[in-house]
């Protein structure tokens, strides 16, 4: 019986030892839950009892060079419901589908769904808004957003890029310049109780949101008008699948104009620009608006054809493979290894020099050229040139070049690369490459960002661009602006000749592949004034029917922008030819 006793003292030890150091665990635990973590719980509390409404941040307009807003923004609203707060359910659905054009069906489901708060519709007019808010209906929330919107609506489509439901941009300058202009979201944090029913007499805690920045671009609204003009009327006229137009600074990369016609309309970009025969699925719509919405002068390449010659006369002069007056003679063809390689004026031109080459696009001239500079040399002053890369333009999704592996390369495809067959680049790595070729040999970076600022027009940022110096001698430069101005003044270019201008350029007339097809690209590269350029220009012509070949059609177009812009540029008469420094 005394064992017994024992052993219950102990069992009754051990218990209050237990009880004891439960104790101190939860006054331990309760210390640091109240003391230490009193702040984290505070905070959670809180939550709990706030609900949280975004305020959109205006996003920042873009700008042409002379301040002219080409994107902007548009106040709509979005509409929401709180299901806590809703005392009369019919009469908010029976508004809601009323005033949204909705199906009455599909706005009861969000009305009854259990949820702190659940969203409508969104992009709404703000009219539309206005009428809802004017309800005063218990449980529905307005709240004004931005939409973009462009105020010319088709104008550099392309180019500028459009924005997706959140605002955010899809493609473009839109896209590439994100996170400049899309500012900082503010927020609405409202109290609630438990219930998640909003407390009457509490202050609303606000987060002011901040403004996207605002960004100027090289682009010219004027300019632009002018060449999408040119390029509709030629689109029509030619049947062609799409005409191309680029203006440039070559001085320093600025692009004033870029239009890829047909364009689309900005304000609703998800609506083909063409009316389809018979209906088409989500899959093929999604695959014609990626079409529609392609940037062909930088996110496609082509074969440049003759334009190319200017990049093999250019590497040619410079390492004196050939002069001005080099005699060649043209049969009408050249025979390369196995190859019988023709000309494009199939009786031959004769004997000529190689400026009268130039002039008459000769293909010969250019072959016999390129085997006597070399497969090395030709690929040195392609790099050079800038055609062995990306341009760098501030535009998302730029494709590359397509060459020959240069161990690949033998007499054949050495003769084809000479005068711009079988291999592809950019339209606009050849304009920035021509750019090089006339400025003196610098090696420019095409863009349209120039700044950003604020709301008050204060400059935040200046965007900085590489530039390489020296790709060619400016004494090669020199020859090389005095010859093309001949190819304008007396060769296949002249259809660009303008009364009291002086403007250089070259012709293309390049055979899609697979050869024999009969689909053509017709192009001309343009620039003025020819002895100290001021702007260069690019006209394409894809597939255009009837007459096709560049000097004929695509010249007249770069003429038409050529005597609509120079006077607007304030680009004086070169009334006379100096080609020195």
């Amino acid at each position: 019986m005394l064992r017994s006793r024992m052993h219950n003292k102990k069992k009754l030890f051990f218990f209050i030892i237990c009880v004891i150091i439960l104790m101190i665990v939860l006054v331990v635990r309760l210390s640091y839950l109240m003391v230490y973590k009193s702040l984290y719980y505070s905070d959670k509390a809180e939550d709990v009892h706030q609900r949280e409404r975004v305020i959109k941040a205006a996003r920042g307009c873009i700008l042409d060079r002379n301040g002219e807003i080409i994107a902007s923004n548009k106040t709509v609203c979005t509409i929401s419901v709180i299901y806590n707060q809703i005392e009369d359910s019919e009469k908010v659905i029976e508004v809601l589908s009323k005033e949204l054009s909705m199906d009455a069906e599909e706005v009861r489901k969000k009305v009854s769904k259990v949820s702190s708060i659940e969203k409508i519709k969104s992009n709404v007019d703000k009219e539309i808004g206005d009428r809802i808010r004017a309800y005063d209906l218990a449980g529905v929330k307005v709240d004004e957003d931005y939409k973009r919107y462009y105020p010319f609506s088709t104008l550099a489509s392309k180019v500028l890029g459009f924005t997706g439901a959140d605002n955010q941009g899809i493609i473009g300058l839109e896209v590439w310049y994100e996170e400049y202009l899309k500012g900082d979201d503010g927020k609405i944090l409202t109290t609630t109780d438990a219930k998640g029913v909003e407390i009457a007499d509490v202050v609303e805690n606000r987060v002011e949101p901040v403004a996207g920045l605002n960004l100027v671009t090289s682009l010219d609204v004027n300019i632009q008008k002018y060449c999408e003009q040119a390029a509709k009327k030629t689109l029509e006229a030619k049947e062609a699948n799409y005409v191309s137009i680029i203006v440039m600074n070559p001085q320093n990369g600025e692009i004033y104009a870029m239009v890829n016609a047909p364009e689309f309309d900005l304000n609703n970009p998800y609506e083909l620009n063409y009316e389809t025969e018979t209906e088409i699925s989500a899959n093929e719509k999604m695959d014609a608006l990626n079409k529609m919405w392609r940037n062909q002068v930088i996110n496609d390449t082509y074969e440049p054809g003759s334009t190319f010659k200017m990049i093999t006369a250019t590497a040619a002069i410079e390492l004196g493979v050939v002069n001005e007056s080099t005699g060649f003679s043209c049969p009408g063809f050249k025979i390369v290894d196995d190859r019988r390689i023709r000309c494009h004026k199939t009786t031959g031109h004769g004997a000529e020099t190689f400026q009268e080459g130039l002039l008459n696009s000769c293909n010969p001239v250019f072959i016999e050229t390129g085997l006597r500079l070399g497969k090395e040399n030709l690929f040195l002053y392609m790099d050079k040139l800038g055609l062995m890369k990306k341009t760098s333009v501030d535009l998302p999704g730029e494709a590359g070049s397509i060459m020959h592996n240069i161990d690949n390369v033998k007499n054949v495809e050495l003769a084809t690369m000479s005068f711009g067959q079988s291999f592809q680049i950019t339209p606009l790595q050849l304009l920035t490459a021509t750019s090089a070729i006339i400025n003196g040999g610098r090696l420019v970076t095409p863009h349209f960002g120039v700044m950003t600022v604020d709301e008050d027009g204060n400059i935040v940022e200046e965007f900085q661009y590489s530039e390489t110096s020296g790709v060619i001698d400016e004494t090669t430069s020199e020859k090389m602006k005095s010859m093309l101005e001949k190819v304008v003044s007396e060769g296949g270019g002249s259809k660009c000749q303008i009364e009291g201008y002086l403007i250089g350029g070259k012709t293309a007339t390049s055979e899609k592949l697979p050869r024999g097809n009969g689909k053509y690209i017709a192009s001309f590269i343009g620039f003025a004034p020819a002895d100290n350029p001021e702007v260069i220009a690019m006209c394409i012509i894809d597939e255009p029917t009837g007459i096709y070949y560049g000097g004929t059609i695509a010249t007249p177009v770069i003429r038409e922008v050529f005597e609509n812009i120079l006077p607007y540029l304030g680009v004086d008469y070169s009334l006379e030819k100096d080609y020195t420094d």
